[in-house]
């Protein structure tokens, strides 16, 4: 019986490293999510249309209150569509 010890690979275990989320209102020093926008927000949108949470994008709250909120928006001006099958 092999003990833990006598374990051998052949290659090194690769071990991830996650790279830091950060917010990148705070970095680009942004104040205002414009609803207009409608390709700066399609990034903050998966493929069906669904806003993307927190724990994905990096956002913080603050910011992600007024993407939210600058999503639905352009939705309701029709700049961007509520579902669809493929956006990107």
């Amino acid at each position: 019986m092999a003990q833990n010890d006598d374990i051998r690979y052949l290659n090194p275990v690769n071990v991830e490293v996650k790279k830091k989320k950060y917010c990148r209102f705070k970095k680009a020093g942004i104040k205002y999510v414009d609803y207009k926008d409608a390709e700066f927000l399609k990034k903050f949108l998966n493929e069906q249309g669904k806003i993307l949470p927190r724990r994905i994008t990096g956002t913080s709250l603050k910011f992600q209150k007024k993407v939210s909120q600058a999503v639905k928006r352009a939705r309701h001006l029709a700049l961007l569509p509520y579902v669809t099958d493929l956006m990107k």
